[in-house]
């Protein structure tokens, strides 16, 4: 099995994941305790990167259960822009995600998933989709008094963002997912300047940031390597 991962994963990709558990349970233990849920959540999160970055299918999986996860703890602290977004969107649309990925496997390999590359119109198109989510949930928020209220309408178009190009295979939902993680840190600081055991989600957050860019970078050359494939077949 320990080859099986090594020959898989590289050896900074497994260096990632381990400094990101590292820190997670270490923040975890300082500053929280007591909600394990957290921490699983946390630790779930960021093997469903490692595992999109490579374009596998299980990463989706991890990220369905993170997002029910997620969606109860946001709860907790009023974020009901994070649950709704989660539960309501990322969840759902992630399901999407992995029926997709599992059909469009690279040249039969269901632990990669073809890349896919977005039409100028299609791109043209998420700009109006986005703005209407957008619209509609700051009312919804707002109708439930949501804390924190044009952090949490921003979280919910980045959520867009990335769960759509997730589900079309775009290398970009990294960078979106990105985006995200940054409007999820100023959530989460504003959360943890209540009450400090909120700063072990903050450092969650903080290390999906990482691990987002890595998988961009990884996706990029994912898509490199498939297209000179292509080429080479012709």
């Amino acid at each position: 099995m320990s080859r099986k991962i090594t020959s898989y994963f590289s050896g900074l990709e497994i260096a990632i994941w381990l400094i990101s558990v590292f820190l997670l349970t270490g923040s975890f233990l300082v500053f929280d305790r007591n909600n394990y849920i957290t921490l699983t959540a946390s630790l779930i999160g960021v093997t469903s990167i490692l595992l999109n970055a490579k374009g596998n299918p299980l990463g989706q999986f991890l990220m369905v259960i993170f997002s029910c996860i997620y969606g109860f703890i946001s709860y907790r602290v009023a974020y009901y822009g994070e649950m709704a977004t989660y539960l309501g969107m990322t969840m759902p649309m992630t399901v999407f995600a992995l029926v997709t990925w599992l059909r469009h496997p690279y040249k039969g390999k269901r632990s990669e998933v073809s890349v896919n590359h977005l039409s100028v119109k299609e791109v043209l198109l998420i700009i109006p989709l986005s703005a209407a989510v957008t619209v509609v949930f700051y009312f919804i928020l707002k109708f439930f008094n949501t804390a924190n209220l044009i952090p949490s309408t921003l979280s919910v178009t980045t959520s867009f963002w990335a769960v759509y190009l997730t589900f079309r295979r775009s290398p970009y939902f990294s960078l979106a997912y990105a985006l995200n993680d940054i409007v999820l840190i100023v959530l989460w600081t504003l959360a943890s300047m209540n009450n400090l055991k909120y700063i072990s989600v903050l450092v969650c957050f903080s290390a999906f940031l990482a691990n987002d860019i890595y998988a961009f970078i990884s996706w990029k050359k994912m898509e490199k390597k498939q297209s000179e494939c292509i080429i080479v077949d012709r």
